[in-house]
């Protein structure tokens, strides 16, 4: 039968015991000058150029996630969007078909191609 008590087990609790009592009496022991002239102040945040920051980080981030092709099967003959569906009501009313939203992801578009979320991304950076 195989003890759970390992030696190297209790070496490395000893040795990391050690190491961390060694590291803490050591940094108690060392004393620097206090620093002149009060208390650490922090500079002033421009707001401007944050945000200018930002938003070119953002449209750097974004702007490949709007050409992103979504239909990984777009212009083969495997694409499952490539067939559309047309239903034409009684009483006259216009036809209705999947076309004008599925054209654009079989075409391999993207977001920014998307009938009406296409107009959408236009607000986002990048």
């Amino acid at each position: 039968m195989v003890s759970k008590k390992s030696g190297a087990g209790l070496a490395a609790a000893v040795g990391a015991a050690m190491l961390l009592g060694a590291g803490s009496a050591q940094a108690a022991t060392t004393s620097h000058p206090a620093p002149e002239g009060g208390p650490a102040t922090l500079a002033k945040t421009d707001v401007g150029q944050a945000l200018n920051g930002t938003t070119s980080g953002l449209g750097h981030g974004i702007a490949p996630v709007k050409d992103l092709r979504l239909d990984p099967w777009a212009k083969s003959p495997a694409d499952v969007l490539d067939n559309g569906a047309t239903v034409k009501p009684d009483q006259g009313l216009a036809p209705v078909g999947t076309g004008t939203l599925t054209s654009p992801l079989s075409a391999g578009g993207g977001i920014r191609d998307l009938p009406v979320v296409g107009g959408l991304t236009g607000a986002l950076p990048g």
